[in-house]
């Protein structure tokens, strides 16, 4: 597990799926206090190529996973338990709990919506995330968060793309046990 207050890393691409036209995906999280999780996405390519609808109002919607978006999940140290979140360019959120792999999804719980920010150009698409942790207790509560971080691109064919920090065997599954590499300390 890496441990850091702010880190840099950068996805990798799911062996099985094409990478083109991404040539990269970097991300760098930190906690801001013991609520705030700030989550900056920089994908790297031909962001022209890159299937992106404009930005609209912010607000909650399902299904993000099937169209471009970024993603982290966050686990309480020792829990089997977890959230999910997902953010896209159009500045549509979803939050989602887990009472364990995979089991006992429901729509979580927030306090405040996450908050969005995107830019872009021709070679770079960023989107940054503030998550607000307040109400999320398993979390709150714990002396250090195991994330994994993802993201999901489509082109503008509809082909998709699947990066992550780590990709476990087999089709891709962001869920995976696996995939909860990096690790931050409460403040």
């Amino acid at each position: 597990m890496k441990s850091a207050d702010a880190h840099w890393t950068v996805l990798v691409a799911h062996p099985d799926t094409s990478r083109q036209p991404v040539s990269g995906v970097a991300v760098e999280v930190r906690l801001a206090s013991a609520t705030t999780l700030l989550c900056n996405y920089s994908l790297h390519g031909d962001v022209g190529r890159v299937r992106v609808a404009s930005a609209g109002a912010a607000h909650r919607a399902d299904g993000l996973w099937q169209h471009t978006c970024f993603e982290v999940f966050i686990a309480a140290q020792g829990a089997a338990g977890y959230y999910e979140f997902n953010f896209s360019p159009q500045l549509e959120w979803a939050a989602y709990q887990f009472t364990d792999y995979r089991d006992g999804m429901a729509p979580a719980n927030l306090t405040q919506a996450p908050g969005l920010q995107v830019r872009r150009s021709s070679d770079q698409l960023e989107l940054n995330a503030t998550v607000h942790l307040d109400g999320l207790t398993p979390l709150c509560d714990a002396p250090a968060l195991r994330l994994a971080l993802a993201a999901v691109i489509e082109d503008y064919r509809g082909g998709m793309s699947y990066w992550s920090l780590e990709h476990p065997p087999g089709k891709p599954d962001f869920h995976h046990p696996d995939g909860f590499t990096m690790e931050l300390r409460l403040p």
